[in-house]
């Protein structure tokens, strides 16, 4: 990573933004050798990505021939516009997020059990409550879909958060946030560690 500044090494924190997520890409490798990037449902549950899929498709097909796939997802910050510094020039405007990228192994999850426990997990997930409805395996819907089972060989993380700018800087930029009450300027305040109370 070229920014180490950047980089989230902290396992919760990286859990944090997987779990804080609900929609990732998943890139496969295409039969013509292109990448094919698919947006899906997810949950990050014991470890690896689980998500569901119709059981037929490009995707699958992909993964049939080349279970290696990375998996990104990320959040977007606040993004900082010319407001902040009218002298700067246009191409340095900037864009302040979390991301994770996770390469792994993908696989379908043939045991019923374990597709029932992982579709209830993504349920969960997706709906911020566990009194949910149960998926149950006598469901139609169960049936008509397959889950699929990311195990990571790799996963790296990072936060643009101006962690590489001098600290008057950062203190600056949160001001303007601060001011400017943008969607997501609040969270990037947080996210970059000031209590916005006190700037």
């Amino acid at each position: 990573m070229r920014r180490k500044k950047c980089e989230i090494t902290d396992r919760k924190a990286i859990e944090c933004i997987l779990d804080s997520t609900t929609i990732g890409r998943i890139a496969t490798l295409g039969s013509d050798g292109y990448p094919y990037i698919t947006p899906v449902n997810f949950v990050f549950h014991r470890g690896n990505i689980y998500f569901h899929s119709a059981p037929e498709g490009e995707k699958l097909d992909n993964l049939s021939r080349n279970p290696n796939v990375c998996f990104e997802v990320d959040i977007p910050l606040a993004y900082l516009d010319s407001g902040f510094d009218p002298d700067r020039r246009i191409c340095q405007l900037h864009q302040l997020y979390h991301s994770v990228i996770v390469r792994g192994k993908a696989s379908l999850v043939l045991d019923d059990s374990l597709k029932v426990q992982y579709l209830n997990a993504l349920v969960s997930k997706h709906e911020h409550h566990s009194d949910h409805d149960q998926v149950t395996e006598e469901m139609k819907a169960f049936r008509a879909c397959v889950v699929v089972e990311i195990k990571p060989t790799s996963i790296s993380a990072k936060s643009d958060l101006w962690q590489y700018k001098a600290s008057e800087v950062r203190i600056r930029l949160a001001q303007y946030l601060k001011n400017r009450k943008q969607p997501s300027d609040l969270e990037t305040i947080v996210s970059m560690g000031f209590n916005p109370e006190d700037l």
